[in-house]
């Protein structure tokens, strides 16, 4: 199967609609959108879906300490504009009367089971990432809704002919490369990421003693994975027992550590450069990344070739029509911001007045204008 040609789960939800529901009580008002009001703990619930994001400290971006930081204020807009279209979507839903059935929530529920494994896999990818079973079911019932809703606007229907076009104008999408199939062992451990708990944990402390201090739980971090290599290599039987019980990658253990099969360039380097220099059935020494330390285990190698379009078709079918789906779901989003009246209660969350406040913070900042597509001011002064 292409990974290429694969729509996830979410799709469609996650490019439009951020999930959270309006909590009225004593709440101050951001905006009215038509009929719908959105709160400020609304607002709250999905800027902090955002902001626990780990990707943003991993950069060094803190979105909470300076709500009128540059990065802060593009995430405010973005905020407000998602939360903007999912009430313009859930007034035209309820207008059309869509509603996810039990049946329809129960058999795509088992269809997502059966693409993780098992109950139990799902549920530890889901609390790996912080996602509540509440919040998946009303993520997977939204899902429901948003495909039903477009199948009103449209239906969509991808001939044969037009998936071996695709097939033919983009062949090399359907090539893949050499793939090895591995295991393996995480015990988390990011100097960067330790280094600024310490220092949220005890401001005190001087450069050299968080140093110090960080090192020291590396350290403790390569041991433990040291003392689970010698076990492994005195019963390399174990390792997906092992990894079940030990390995601090959620998503795999579950799976004894496997992680399939994967091609180079979709590993961080070190572990990818360690894992196609060994042979099936061995086990490496512990090996650091970024995300701390592993032991690996390859289990399979695959040669590189090319799918044909009868092993693809199915996919560049879904794929095409998925594309179509979305297509149709921005333009009917388009047209009904446009026949909308928006009204921002908050002058602080209008768009207008939020990009005013991007291009002060960034006036004096070439690098970050280039970054967010600007013209750097100084390049626009008239030439002495």
């Amino acid at each position: 199967m292409n990974n290429k040609l694969k729509i996830g789960l979410f799709t469609l939800i996650t490019m439009f609609v951020f999930t959270g529901c309006s909590l009225k009580n004593n709440d101050v008002d951001l905006a009215k959108i038509n009929n719908t009001v959105i709160t400020q703990s609304e607002y709250d619930k999905a800027y902090e879906l955002v902001t626990s994001n780990n990707m943003f400290s991993q950069m060094g971006i803190d979105l909470k300490s300076d709500p009128n930081n540059v990065f802060a204020l593009m995430m405010r807009e973005k905020v407000m504009s998602e939360l903007i279209v999912k009430a313009l979507l859930n007034e035209e839903m309820d207008k059309r009367k869509i509603t996810a059935s039990k049946e329809e929530i129960e058999k795509t529920e088992k269809d997502i089971i059966s693409r993780f494994g098992s109950r139990e896999q799902l549920n530890q990818i889901l609390k790996s990432n912080g996602v509540t079973y509440d919040q998946f079911k009303k993520d997977l019932i939204d899902e429901i809704k948003l495909k039903k809703f477009v199948d009103s606007i449209a239906m969509v229907s991808v001939g044969e002919k037009e998936a071996k076009k695709y097939y033919d104008e983009n062949i090399d999408k359907f090539k893949y490369p050499q793939r090895v199939r591995a295991s393996h062992i995480l015990i988390a451990a990011n100097p960067e990421q330790i280094s600024a708990k310490l220092k949220e944990q005890n401001k005190e402390l001087t450069d050299e003693e968080l140093e110090a201090k960080t090192k020291e739980q590396m350290d403790l971090a390569k041991k433990t994975a040291e003392a689970l290599l010698a076990k492994v290599k005195k019963e390399p039987s174990s390792f997906a027992k092992i990894a079940k019980e030990n390995s601090q990658d959620a998503a795999t253990a579950v799976r004894g550590g496997d992680l399939g099969f994967f091609a180079k360039d979709e590993m961080v380097e070190a572990f990818a450069n360690k894992a196609f220099d060994m042979k099936p059935n061995n086990i490496s020494e512990v090996i650091q990344t970024p995300y701390g330390y592993h032991i690996i285990m390859v289990t399979d190698r695959s040669e590189a070739g090319q799918l044909s379009f009868e092993e693809s078709k199915k996919d560049i079918i879904s794929y095409l029509e998925s594309q179509d789906k979305v297509d149709i779901l921005k333009n009917k989003i388009e047209a009904l911001r446009r026949e909308a009246k928006i009204e921002y209660l908050n002058p602080d969350y209008n768009p207008e007045n939020i990009q005013k406040k991007i291009k002060e913070s960034s006036s004096d900042n070439p690098e970050l204008q280039q970054a967010m597509g600007q013209q750097p001011l100084a390049q626009n002064a008239p030439k002495k």
